[in-house]
């Protein structure tokens, strides 16, 4: 099947405006694999009392427990805002195949932003798709964020 990364960007902004429906960050992510969504997340921090809850966190998770499987290696995961280096992290640990994000993190972005995420001295390297949708997934930050201040 076709990859459509427009496609699967629109349904983890999707996730990001539940997040803010809920107070949350709005961050989206989802894991698909061969063309279909295994498992979707927003951040859920706060509301959870977890600093880990973030939306690729949340949305790796369910993908594991569907799969019962720590490594999800044919996996793609889409997130509407460049990935903090513990995303990245647990990226790495569930081996997953590519990573597409949307905007960039100026104060947290661990793939090309205030940090570049050293891939080439892990054990598994991660495809990595940046910008796609970028204008959109960064206005609904704005947006969140001018209403807060």
């Amino acid at each position: 099947m076709e990859r459509n990364d427009n496609y699967f960007m629109r349904l983890a902004l999707d996730e990001a405006e539940s997040a803010a429906a809920k107070g949350e960050v709005p961050v989206g992510a989802l894991v698909v694999a061969s063309g279909e969504v295994l498992a979707s997340g927003y951040n859920e921090s706060i509301l959870s009392s977890d600093p880990t809850a973030h939306a690729e966190i949340v949305a790796l998770r369910k993908a594991s427990r569907l799969c019962k499987n720590h490594r999800l290696p044919d996996c793609d995961l889409y997130v509407t805002l460049e990935p903090c280096v513990m995303c990245l992290g647990a990226m790495v640990q569930a081996r997953i195949r590519r990573l597409i994000f949307g905007a960039y993190d100026p104060k947290s972005g661990a793939v090309e932003s205030i940090l570049r995420f050293p891939f080439e001295r892990t054990n598994h390297q991660i495809e990595i798709i940046s910008g796609i949708l970028a204008e959109e997934c960064g206005k609904i930050l704005r947006e969140f964020f001018k209403v807060k201040r």
